[in-house]
């Protein structure tokens, strides 16, 4: 008889562990997701990601407000599951929940576990310049990303990764895990709270480029925060998002000039050598390659972003 899950997420990452768990024949007996939320520029309710795979799929589906509510809690023991998948949900499972499932609740959380317990580790990791990240399988307890881990895999973070593409990397990578932990049930090791940190949830204050900082640690903020909320500087009354840029030698000057324009790129000083910018879209535009951006717009000799 398949193993009957509850599944819990929201965004596209969680939606490619769902379809792994339906693709292995484990016995979906629910799948929560969050309400509809409103987004766009007609504020027009939008379905997540998982409620669309769900639907698409036949499969049982619910959107609870609060996991809180003591008649949701009285289904879900009805179900008799062995035990609940959550990836991504976005809302906190109390104790009575955890309580629930048979086996209890598998968490899959996109970093190395113990380093960065969070909402944003993809982000964190992106920022801090780490070399490598992965999936952690976790049962989860009362803690925020504090439960022991079944099981770990790794990945490099590659030069060129955005949070996009490593997104999508460890969204499949995830996939795979959950289904081998859940075939395998391996024995768990607790965490080192010791060498933990925090991915603390990103903020749009976050996303304004401080030009001053090394080129290095700009690149990786772009990187970090292609698609949202995207890398954004000042020019003027101008305000830029950069998608695409690299490090590069310089001569000194001060942070945010303009060093030159051309098909290759638009040189910007930085507080240690210069950012190449390949890629970026000014407010209300489309976004760009750096040749086609010049195509129709143009910097003066003492452009200075940031300022």
């Amino acid at each position: 008889m398949a193993m009957k899950l509850i599944f819990a997420g929201t965004p596209e990452f969680a939606a490619v562990a769902l379809e792994a768990l339906r693709g292995a024949g484990f016995d979906l007996v629910l799948v929560l997701t969050q309400p509809d939320r409103r987004a766009g520029r007609g504020l027009a309710l939008r379905p997540s990601a998982v409620k669309l795979q769900a639907l698409a799929r036949g499969l049982p589906l619910a959107q609870p407000a609060t996991l809180d509510d003591p008649s949701l809690q009285r289904q879900l023991r009805l179900l008799a599951a062995d035990a609940m998948v959550v990836a991504a949900y976005g809302l906190l499972l109390p104790p009575a929940i955890l309580a629930i499932p048979v086996r209890g609740c598998l968490n899959i959380h996109a970093s190395l576990l113990p380093r960065w317990r969070g909402a944003a580790p993809i982000q964190r990791a992106l920022l801090a310049g780490d070399a490598e990240t992965g999936i952690s399988i976790m049962q989860m307890d009362a803690g925020l990303d504090t439960g022991p881990v079944l099981l770990q895999e790794k990945i490099a973070i590659h030069d060129t990764d955005s949070a996009k593409s490593l997104h999508d990397r460890l969204a499949e990578l995830g996939a795979r895990c959950i289904v081998r932990a859940l075939r395998e049930w391996p024995a768990s090791r607790a965490q080192d709270s010791a060498a933990a940190t925090y991915a603390a949830k990103i903020t749009k204050a976050e996303a304004m480029i401080d030009w001053s900082r090394s080129a290095a640690e700009i690149c990786r903020q772009v990187r970090a925060f292609n698609p949202v909320p995207g890398a954004t500087t000042r020019l003027g009354s101008a305000t830029y998002k950069i998608w695409h840029a690299r490090p590069a030698e310089s001569a000194a000057a001060l942070p945010g000039t303009v060093l030159r324009t051309g098909a290759d790129g638009i040189m910007v000083a930085a507080g240690g050598g210069a950012v190449c910018v390949m890629e970026l879209q000014r407010s209300g535009g489309k976004r760009l390659g750096a040749a086609a951006f010049l195509t129709a717009a143009s910097f003066a000799p003492d452009a200075r972003f940031g300022v």
